[in-house]
């Protein structure tokens, strides 16, 4: 598909869409998103994806230049449609993204068509529900998440190995480096490169934002 293909599929959708190049850029901007984000195609088009949207979960930020989603997209395999918090022309909105992976011509990576549908109401009261099964019931709180979540968080998009998944389960019950290289029978080393892998995989800063990631994410 070439490029003035995709942005016909992006002016022709009526719920809000654009386009980002394999690069994180905005090339394409219909009438739907100017309405929800407050801003022109020229304001939009040649801007980051993540500068635009700035998506936030109940985990923290999402939106980097190498996002779970842009990990996702460099594998060629399109993410299932999460809930994300956006920055719309009317303050925080949560919203519902689904993603359709396009091949362009002249490109090494492929495009990505981004369909946001505003679900903002109908995720608060979700939250709501989650926070008092939380404080009123015995179900731990990934529990109550499995329970009333609408969609997976982005970073059930993340693809851990099997050993990373291990790590993970361990940091979770807060083993330190030297106990689960104990506990793996393998090299300090070798645990720090594979929570440095899980870090970048979850797009996450710190150990604790890792764990807080895959839970939400139903990883572990």
């Amino acid at each position: 598909m070439r490029i003035r293909e995709i942005r016909k599929v992006v002016e022709g959708t009526s719920d809000c869409a654009f386009a980002v190049d394999g690069g994180g850029r905005i090339l394409a901007w219909n009438r739907a998103a100017e309405s929800v984000f407050g801003l022109s195609p020229a304001e939009a088009i040649g801007k980051m994806c993540c500068e635009i949207v700035r998506g936030v979960d109940e985990c923290g930020p999402v939106c980097s230049k190498h996002c779970v989603v842009r990990q996702a997209v460099e594998r060629n395999q399109p993410p299932k449609n999460f809930d994300l918090q956006v920055e719309t022309a009317t303050g925080k909105q949560w919203c519902n993204l689904s993603l359709l992976i396009v091949e362009e011509d002249s490109s090494l990576l492929p495009y990505v068509i981004h369909i946001v549908r505003q679900t903002d109401v109908q995720k608060r009261l979700e939250l709501v529900v989650r926070d008092f099964l939380i404080t009123s019931t015995r179900l731990t709180p990934e529990q109550a998440v499995s329970l009333i979540t609408s969609a997976p968080a982005a970073a059930h998009e993340a693809k851990l190995s099997d050993r990373e998944v291990e790590v993970l389960h361990l940091l979770a019950q807060g083993y330190t480096t030297t106990c689960i290289a104990d506990q793996l029978c393998i090299s300090r080393t070798t645990v720090h490169n594979h929570i440095q892998h899980i870090l970048g995989k979850l797009d996450a800063h710190t150990r604790l934002e890792a764990i807080r990631r895959a839970e939400h994410a139903r990883l572990i």
